[in-house]
């Protein structure tokens, strides 16, 4: 895993070098270990690489890496290169390392950029220079796992891992896109293609972008899909799997342990988070089943009830037989760390559970340089509770009147959040922020059709121009449209793996692991895993209202069921008691009336009397937090 960084721009001349070391120095982060620049002034190109040695550590697998008229930086890596390279020795390539990325060189060498892409089973993103073409390739991996972005700066264009590198070009002004901060205000990321800056955008998961150098300004081809989640989602419901659900996990397992192999393959010291879920215990049971000794695990948990996860994964690894080493994060951790979350995540992020994601990749890397995670269980066999609400509750809700749900709605918002959380408590139904989760099902009640059910739920704040001084107006999800023949719980998981996989679960991971120089890889985003999920019928994936059957089917083979059936509580932080609490004066500083109206983003009036409610221990925390993280991100900005 590495940072790459470059830039087209024939009027930097002999600062074209100098500007290229500068970008890709801001990620000194994602590659510690060596740094290359590669550079043609008479043609304004420069390609800049940072590299995390995890395959071929020795200086053959240096960046930029050039073949002939080809130089590549890449980042990520190619699960299928030994069986890739042994294809290309039979066609007379010859090869000095024993890296994947001279694998990937040699490749588009003798198929082309367009041709490879499909042939790889891996995680990547990268910039390839034709020089016999004179034109640039950026291309990134099916799902998102690992990010590029890239645009115009004048007549320059540049590109990179992170908008951070970008910042270091003489022509960077850095604008935030209005759009952009309603996406985020309303979701807590920013839905690709767009960035928080104006000009600047995500290079979509799935796609390749062309930049042509001749005479006049360079003519830019796509992005153009050589993938497409919606496609295999629709070929799968086409051709569905018809064995049951014993043969299903049968077959998913196979696949898995195969994914699993390939991404134990390193250089360097490996090892695997470990929640106690279902999703990261499936993947270390499946390292522990193919390992001749014990695999390091890892784990980070609050001590607060509600929110501890911890125990469960001691449980797990102990019956597996890892190595195991657990974190426990107390208020006074938190107040150190929450602060500096702005700084590693390149854009405005408010997912909370960066937080832990971050901690115990921290905790990782003490002893390896890669770990494997269980993202991606969630999201392929249905695993969110608002899952089993699109299965249990839009099929009752549908022949509603939305007159009479929006009235229903309006009077759960009403109740009191401590009534709310007294009567959870006598229920037994604590769990994490109960106001929080009896909001989103009201606000669920009132959706037109199951995708405005799933935005609702997905959204922290349902209007965000009513937080923003000067607004513009938030992309809604519309990408289930592609999957319009799909029952509601299927058209979910489209949006899910369209948006929110990539743009927010993968991106926490992605920084946090990279803060620390951590390299993490993804078992269940295998391409294969992926198009079999969706072969799937929903009654094999979903039974009873509680999905991932084949996953729980796979991991009963290999842990009693009572160390893992158990309600989902998900990798989250205590953020009402947090914010009331320890965070209160962050949070004070970051929202002062007279700091929000200098800024001119946030309506001061509004944000507020929202701070105010949940000082008092009520309003929304989810919503209040984003808007804090906006603020901190500025802040980190200055």
């Amino acid at each position: 895993m590495c940072g790459l960084a470059g830039v087209i721009d024939v009027k930097l001349g002999d600062g074209l070098r100098a500007t290229a070391t500068a970008m890709v120095e801001r990620l000194h982060h994602r590659g510690p270990d060596a740094g290359g620049v590669w550079s043609d002034p008479a043609l304004g190109v420069a390609l800049a690489h940072r590299r995390l040695a995890v395959v071929d550590l020795s200086v053959d697998g240096a960046q930029p890496m050039t073949l002939g008229d080809l130089t590549v930086v890449f980042n990520g890596e190619i699960y299928n290169w030994r069986a890739l390279r042994s294809e290309l020795e039979a066609l007379g390539q010859r090869f000095r390392s024993n890296s994947d990325t001279e694998v990937l060189l040699a490749a588009c060498r003798q198929w082309g950029v367009v041709d490879t892409l499909p042939r790889l089973r891996g995680m990547f993103a990268f910039a390839l220079w034709d020089g016999a073409q004179r034109e640039l390739w950026l291309a990134r991996d099916r799902m998102g796992e690992k990010p590029l972005c890239w645009g115009q700066l004048g007549d320059a264009i540049v590109f990179a891992s992170e908008t951070l590198a970008l910042r270091a070009h003489p022509q960077w002004r850095g604008d935030i896109d209005r759009d952009a901060l309603a996406a985020y205000v309303s979701l807590g990321w920013i839905p690709a293609p767009r960035t928080i800056y104006r000009g600047i955008a995500k290079l979509p998961p799935g796609t390749w972008l062309r930049i042509r150098i001749g005479d006049g300004a360079p003519r830019i081809e796509g992005p153009t899909a050589w993938w497409s989640t919606a496609a295999v989602a629709a070929q799968g419901r086409a051709t569905p799997f018809t064995g049951d659900l014993a043969d299903a996990s049968k077959q998913l397992e196979s696949l898995l342990r195969s994914a699993v192999s390939e991404q134990m393959l390193a250089d360097v010291p490996l090892g695997a988070f470990l929640s106690g879920g279902i999703d990261s215990s499936v993947v270390v049971a499946l390292m522990q089943a193919q390992a001749t000794q014990p695999i390091r695990t890892f784990t980070s948990g609050f001590r607060e009830p509600g929110f501890d996860e911890a125990g469960h994964a001691h449980r797990v690894a102990t019956h597996l037989g890892t190595a195991h080493t657990e974190l426990y994060v107390d208020e006074a951790e938190a107040r150190a760390e929450v602060p500096r979350l702005a700084t590693i995540t390149d854009e405005p992020f408010a997912d909370a559970s960066v937080l832990p994601t971050l901690l115990v990749a921290r905790l990782a890397r003490k002893s390896v340089t890669v770990a494997l995670s269980g993202d991606g269980g969630d999201e392929l066999f249905a695993g969110y509770n608002r899952h089993r609400w699109g299965a249990r509750l839009w099929p009752r809700l549908a022949p509603i009147p939305r007159g009479l749900r929006r009235v229903a709605g309006g009077l759960l918002h009403a109740i009191p959040d401590a009534l709310i959380r007294q009567t959870a408590h006598v229920l037994g139904r604590g769990g994490a922020e109960p106001a929080q989760s009896v909001r989103r099902f009201a606000r669920a009640l009132g959706a037109r059709d199951p995708d405005d059910m799933h935005a609702r739920i997905l959204a922290r704040i349902v209007a965000p121009a009513s937080y923003l001084a000067d607004h513009g107006t938030a992309p809604s999800f519309t990408h289930a449209r592609d999957g319009a023949d799909a029952d509601a719980v299927r058209r979910m998981q489209l949006a899910d793996q369209l948006s929110w996989l990539p743009d927010d679960c993968l991106v926490k991971v992605d920084r946090a692991a990279m803060a620390v120089s951590l390299e993490t890889r993804v078992p269940m985003l295998d391409h294969r895993i992926v198009a079999f999920a969706w072969s799937l019928p929903s009654s094999l994936t979903m039974r009873g209202g509680i999905g991932k059957q084949p996953l729980r089917h796979i991991l009963a083979r290999h842990l009693p069921p009572a160390m893992f059936e158990r309600p989902k509580a998900g990798f989250s932080v205590p953020l009402g008691a947090w914010l009331a609490g320890p965070l209160r004066a962050w949070g004070d500083d970051l929202l002062s009336v007279d700091r929000l109206r200098r800024d001119g983003l946030l309506d001061a009036h509004a944000v507020s009397h929202l701070w105010s409610q949940v000082r008092r221990g009520g309003g929304d925390p989810r919503a209040l937090w984003s808007l804090l993280c906006l603020q901190s991100w500025r802040e980190a900005q200055r």
